[in-house]
This record gives structure tokens, sequence and C-alpha cells, in this order.
């Protein structure tokens, strides 16, 4: 039976700090709008307090998450066990994308890895907090991360990932704001 937690206690901090992935899920406010989900990695999480999260968002081929959470603030975080015991741990909440030149980019950056390709940090208010079983869930072994994006940010330069997300993120498949100009 699934468990709701007031916070990210130790235990649970503990826990999410050992899983390599991570899965994060947005809708638009239009019913006609496509759901996202979009698995993450590259020990790009950090817990900040027992009710605030973030993440890096790395540039990728859209921006639906930035897209979604400018337009209403909804996400949800999970991460499943794929090694060890089965768990499933659910973190609801209101994220906002924080962008290079924000206020709060500095101090948020401080609690991630610098990775190039870097399009935002996303900062969640996490609301609810929950656990279940993940028995259906199977097992699998890390066998390292892809280095793919980041050499690929790499070879484009800073300049040539601003003109990418120019390109390719300014607007969501829905036509949501994305990255701004």
């Amino acid at each position: 039976m699934g468990k709701t937690y007031d916070e990210i206690d130790s235990g649970l901090a503990e826990w999410i700090g050992r899983q390599k992935l991570f899965f994060v899920a947005t809708a638009p406010l239009a019913t006609d709008g496509m759901v996202n989900c979009s698995p993450k990695g590259l020990d790009s999480f950090a817990i900040l307090d027992g009710k605030t999260v973030a993440y890096l968002d790395l540039t990728g081929s859209g921006v639906e998450t930035v897209a979604h959470v400018q337009e209403n603030g909804r996400i949800v975080v999970m991460f499943c066990a794929l090694e060890g015991p089965a768990k499933i741990v659910r973190l609801h909440g209101k994220g906002r994308a924080v962008f290079p030149g924000d206020a709060e980019y500095a101090a948020l950056q401080a609690h991630l890895p610098e990775l190039p390709g870097t399009r935002s940090i996303v900062r969640i208010d996490v609301t609810r907090v929950s656990d279940s079983c993940g028995f259906g869930v199977p097992l699998y072994e890390f066998k390292g991360e892809r280095d793919t994006l980041i050499a690929g940010a790499e070879r484009k330069g800073p300049e040539g990932m601003r003109a990418y997300q120019a390109k390719y993120n300014r607007r969501s498949i829905d036509g949501l704001p994305g990255v701004p100009e």
C-alpha cells in the first residue's frame, strides 16, 4: 500500500539520491494539448529542502516541460527503483523555469552540476510526496550515462546552443512559449 509524506524526509532523500533516472510529466491547460513525459538523468536532480527540489533542464528537441510549467506550473517527478527492492516515489508540485540571467539562477545552480547545454533549471515547490510498490517495474542494471547530449552541446558551444534553442525551443508542439528570446 502506498504512503504519503508531509515532506521529503531523510530516508526518501537518500533513496532518491541513489536513483540514476527520473521522469517528469506535465500537461498544458488545453484539453486537446499534448501531455508530456520526459526521462532525465546525468545526476541532474537536487533536493533543496523537504518541500523544494530542482533539476537541470538540458537542451533537447522539444521544450514541452518548460512551456507547460510557464503556463500552469503543474508537474510531477517520478523515480522508480530499477535495482534492489521495488519502489516508486512521486513528487507532485508547482514548477517554474528559472533561466540563466534570472535572479535565482546562480543560487540554484550551486546545488546542481554545471553541464553544457543547460537551458534552464526547473524549480519545484513540492505539494505532495508519495510512494507506491513498484512491483511491476522490471529490474535493470545501470551501465553508465550516455554522453551524446553533453558531447553535442560541447560541439555546438554556447553560441551554437543559443542558435539551436532559438530554432527549436521557442515554442512547444502546442504553440506555447518556451525559451525566451
